[in-house]
């Protein structure tokens, strides 16, 4: 009908592919080893991580929660950082409020709660 706008859902698996697409495009640009992306991911069977990135599949909504907070911190470092090799590299930096520690380091800790601490740091730091 014209002038009414059609619900266009994307199915699931789309969803869930596309996440750990860019999730795994974030990871790159990071320079993250495989063993570090299974941690962020929440830790998932190396059986799992391989077959997600090759052929897909169900992605649990607690990987999906940290998969948004993976995108949540590089947004927010991609804008204080307008370079985006800087923004990149800041990850890995030694960081006074993680005790001379970097976020990377905070967040291979493994808990979602590192991965929120990490994002409400940013955050605050943009102003947000």
């Amino acid at each position: 009908m014209a002038g009414q706008l059609q619900d266009v859902s994307i199915p699931q698996d789309v969803q869930e592919r596309t996440a750990l697409v860019t999730f795994i495009k974030i990871a790159e640009a990071w320079g993250l080893t495989t063993d570090q992306q299974i941690v962020l991911l929440g830790a998932p069977a190396r059986s799992t991580f391989f077959k997600w990135k090759k052929e897909g599949g169900a992605i649990p909504s607690d990987t999906l929660e940290r998969i948004s907070h993976v995108f949540s911190i590089y947004k927010c470092l991609n804008i204080l950082f307008p370079d985006p090799q800087r923004a990149d590299q800041w990850i890995k930096r030694e960081n006074k409020y993680w005790h001379g520690r970097s976020a990377l380091d905070h967040m291979m800790k493994g808990r979602m709660a590192d991965l929120i601490d990490v994002r409400r740091y940013l955050d605050s730091q943009r102003g947000g």
